[in-house]
């Protein structure tokens, strides 16, 4: 299987047409959101990034999606018709070659999606210098090189989206490393939204809350919790929630539909949070 692998756009299952645009969808005779738009998603092979993948697909993009795990990220591609790069956007020479790939298809880049990150635990007395590099690599200086190579292919008027987190305002105990990769992420949107607004390239941050992917699982695990201290762990999270429940990644994935479309035409260096209303209502503990 080589790196670049390519499908169709628009062969996912559409959605039923509806009197809603967030909800329409390409393909079935009404105008997708994100008809003849080029995106860019990172982090493509899973959770919050493969639902975005669906959903633009839905509305009519040609989606590039990028991921380290080249069996994984294929798959994921082919199951939404995107067109796979397999990479490590930690790795400039991987992005370099993702955004050569999109350059040779003859095409400009209209939306980006930074949706790569990290998250290990780790008490303060336990953090080391590679836990911390990890996450300053990996949620920190691959958005800023996702974005920052991206540059010489988005149209003006382009939209780009960070994936930031609820955590980079919060201060849940044993990830304060990764709170604050978070937090930087966030800022990065408001100095963006300023610097490229002469292109009118608007820089938005998606914060989420408790979302149930198998990232939030695999932290679980590597921070030594058993099965059954995973489960209480997740019911005490979402106990603390006002809608009591997890996040779906497709939730996350029509709030960044939203950010990246015509729909957030006068929104830029806005940070939309999507947790269930526990920001907001102050009961995260």
């Amino acid at each position: 299987m080589t790196a670049h692998s390519r499908y169709l756009p628009g062969t996912a299952v559409m959605p039923e047409s509806s009197l809603f645009p967030l909800v329409s969808g390409g393909g079935l005779g009404v105008m997708g959101q994100l008809d003849n738009k080029v995106a860019v998603i990172s982090g493509g092979s899973s959770g919050i990034g493969l639902a975005t993948a669906q959903r633009f697909v839905e509305e009519g993009a040609v989606v590039y999606v990028t991921g380290r795990r080249e069996q994984e990220l294929t798959a994921a591609a082919e199951k939404v018709g995107a067109i796979a790069v397999q990479g490590d956007t930690s790795n400039p020479a991987d992005l370099d070659r993702l955004y050569d790939t999109v350059r040779a298809d003859g095409r400009q880049i209209d939306v980006v999606v930074a949706n790569a990150g990290t998250a290990k635990f780790a008490m303060l007395e336990d953090v080391t210098d590679e836990h911390f590099d990890l996450h300053f690599n990996t949620n920190v200086r691959s958005t800023l090189n996702t974005v920052k190579k991206a540059l010489p292919l988005l149209s003006d008027g382009a939209s780009i989206v960070l994936v930031s987190s609820v955590s980079g305002s919060g201060g849940t105990a044993g990830y304060s490393v990764y709170n604050a990769s978070k937090a930087a992420v966030r800022s990065f949107a408001r100095s963006w939204a300023n610097e490229l607004k002469g292109r009118k390239i608007r820089v938005n941050a998606l914060s989420p809350g408790i979302v149930d992917t198998a990232g939030i699982e695999d932290a679980l695990v590597a921070a030594g919790l058993d099965e059954a201290g995973r489960r209480e762990w997740k019911a005490n999270y979402a106990s603390a929630v006002p809608l009591a429940r997890w996040g779906r990644p497709e939730e996350q994935a029509n709030a960044i539909l939203f950010l990246a479309s015509e729909q957030s035409s006068y929104i830029t260096g806005f940070e939309l949070v999507v947790d269930g209303g526990a920001t907001q209502l102050g009961t995260w503990s």
